[in-house]
């Protein structure tokens, strides 16, 4: 199991439903069609999953720095929408 450290410096598990729900929501939010982005999120995890497995330690700031490039493959609009969202709330 690998272990997340969080920007306040604690730990957690690394949780591929988080990597899915942010990408879900990010891809909602650009209008796509659910089977689209269920379909874009799969992707996207897959390729977190396989990218992650080479790491010892891992930030999350690195974590989003990655989840940024893998949406940007499949959809740069929903990308942008991940990227930005942490300015917004």
């Amino acid at each position: 199991m690998k272990h997340i450290v969080k920007r306040k410096g604690h730990e957690e598990h690394f949780d591929e439903r988080k990597v899915y729900a942010s990408c879900y929501a990010a891809c909602l939010g650009t209008r796509m069609k659910h089977t689209e982005a269920e379909r874009v999120c799969e992707n996207v995890c897959r390729d977190m999953k396989t990218w992650i497995v080479k790491k010892e330690e891992i930030t999350s700031a690195q974590i989003f720095q990655q989840m940024v490039k893998t949406i940007k493959k499949y959809n740069k609009e929903a990308a942008f929408l991940y990227e930005t969202h942490r300015d917004l709330t």
